[in-house]
């Protein structure tokens, strides 16, 4: 049984969707999956967001619970974070670097583009080079700050949008992105 983290802001309307709609889908493909949820830039227990509420009713998924704040507990629970964004990615990485091997960006993990997968590999592999030479008082070399620049051009943005604060649509919207991706997600966990 795979242990899935979902990593937002507040917690209250992407990564509570996300929870219970992989949970709600999980279950009606026989997936077995334990989900939490949680924010990189909240309190605990809020509320989850009327809309993000709404939105699931709509598709009759239930949601109980409230924000949580990301922990080193819950890094440490999962086998697999996946975040909204990437900024959700850096901030999450930035915190707890130990997690690198395991955390992703929702729409990045359930990718099935090799192409796009070996980009992204290769775009971090010259991320941390950049780091480490930063570290070392050193730069990347111009073929190597080329091809970074290329690669982040190519690669697509794995980001789901924020609908805090927007209309039912937006958040509507929203669900269906994250729709997409946890039925990725799923294709994915069922072929290992």
């Amino acid at each position: 049984m795979k242990r899935i983290l979902f990593v937002c802001t507040g917690n209250t309307c992407r990564s509570p969707m996300a929870e219970a709609m992989l949970r709600h889908s999980a279950a009606k493909r026989g997936i077995t999956v334990a989900v939490r949820s949680a924010g990189v830039s909240t309190i605990d227990g809020l509320p989850i967001s009327d809309k993000a509420l709404t939105t699931l009713r709509r598709r009759e998924i239930g949601h109980a619970g409230s924000s949580r704040a990301i922990t080193a507990e819950a890094v440490n629970w999962a086998d697999i974070i996946l975040t909204m964004t990437s900024g959700h990615k850096r901030n999450l990485l930035h915190f707890h670097p130990e997690a690198v091997d395991k955390t992703f960006t929702l729409r990045e993990y359930a990718c099935q583009d090799e192409q796009v997968i070996a980009d992204i590999s290769e775009l971090e592999g010259l991320y941390t080079e950049m780091q480490m030479k930063q570290a070392l008082g050193g730069q990347l070399s111009s073929e190597e700050r080329h091809r970074l620049l290329e690669l982040e051009k190519r690669i697509p943005s794995f980001d789901i949008a924020d609908p805090f604060g927007g209309t039912q649509s937006l958040y509507d919207s929203c669900s269906l992105e994250i729709e997409e991706a946890v039925k990725g997600l799923l294709d994915k966990l069922s072929k290992r």
